[in-house]
């Protein structure tokens, strides 16, 4: 995966800013985005008592990095009424796996970058 992957999912320049640039930083706040989603990812069902904990924690790491659209769909399910939340539930499912696609991605292309020094 490089740079031309990405899928438009993430705006890394929201990212950027927050983090000034620094790609330590960056890359730190990458891999706890990839951390939440892992832990929080298995509660978004609504058998879950805290699927919308969940929802809520997955809402505010994508809007720190920039996963506007995913950040939209959590804010729809999270104030959704426990019977319409399936639905919902799956479009966040499907848009946290692309915005971790661009994560990848984009990780990968600094990973590529310190190693050209």
């Amino acid at each position: 995966m490089a740079l031309r992957d990405l899928s438009g999912a993430v705006d890394f320049s929201v990212l950027e800013r927050m983090t000034g640039g620094d790609d330590a930083i960056t890359e730190e706040v990458l891999g706890l985005f990839f951390q939440q989603a892992g832990l929080w990812s298995p509660m978004l069902d609504v058998r879950e008592d805290g699927w919308r904990d969940a929802v809520h924690t997955i809402r505010g790491a994508a809007a720190g990095i920039g996963a506007g659209t995913l950040a939209a769909v959590c804010q729809t399910a999270e104030a959704a009424e426990k019977a319409a939340a399936p639905p919902l539930l799956e479009r966040v499912r499907d848009a946290l796996g692309i915005a971790l696609a661009d994560v990848a991605a984009y990780r990968h292309e600094m990973m590529l970058r310190s190693l050209r020094g």
